[in-house]
């Protein structure tokens, strides 16, 4: 299975419905506040350096997510509505220098991060477009990583991390447009 098609079926959980108690509606602005660091932060916090951009274009977004499968790039509304670790942030890429987004972790331990790089800025993953990345992970390959491959251990300050950066052709993926 392609890893667009385990994309897909990680984010295909099942929601509560509108109106429904519990529900609560998707926007990318769901974990921003729980992600966005500080001056100065010194608590749980990761200081991604990303290598390997395309270019300098677009945004930048990394996401943590809880240290196991299931909930590895699972749909932020249901780990949020279920209280399970999630953060989310996204800024510019800068236009000189080096590349560093920072993200909160909720407190010490174990978490697996996504860096994504949207480079339209449109917050959807076009495959034959934008990159994604993962700590530890040096070719992504065709498949969605194990959590255990990617997480990265966080203590009472922040930990640096470095994420190299991947991008697939649709030529690679078998998924050509005729």
């Amino acid at each position: 299975m392609s890893m667009l098609n385990l994309l897909l079926v990680a984010a295909a959980a099942a929601l509560p419905a509108p109106g429904q108690p519990g529900y609560i509606p998707s926007s990318p602005d769901l974990g921003v506040a729980e992600g966005k660091c500080r001056p100065n932060e010194s608590g749980s916090a990761y200081i991604v350096t990303v290598t390997g951009l395309k270019d300098r274009k677009g945004t930048l977004r990394a996401e943590l997510y809880p240290n196991n499968d299931k909930d590895f790039l699972a749909d932020d509304n249901v780990l949020v509505m279920e209280g399970k670790a999630f953060a989310r942030v996204a800024q510019p890429i800068p236009a000189t220098g080096d590349v560093t987004i920072c993200i909160r972790a909720p407190g010490p331990g174990t978490y697996t991060l996504s860096i994504l790089h949207d480079r339209n800025s449109n917050r959807k993953f076009e495959y034959g477009n934008e990159g994604a990345g993962f700590p530890r992970i040096g070719n992504l390959g065709r498949s969605k990583p194990k959590a255990a491959d990617v997480a990265v251990p966080v203590g009472n300050s922040p930990q640096a991390v470095t994420v190299p950066m991947q991008y697939f052709s649709l030529l690679k993926l078998g998924l050509a447009k005729n």
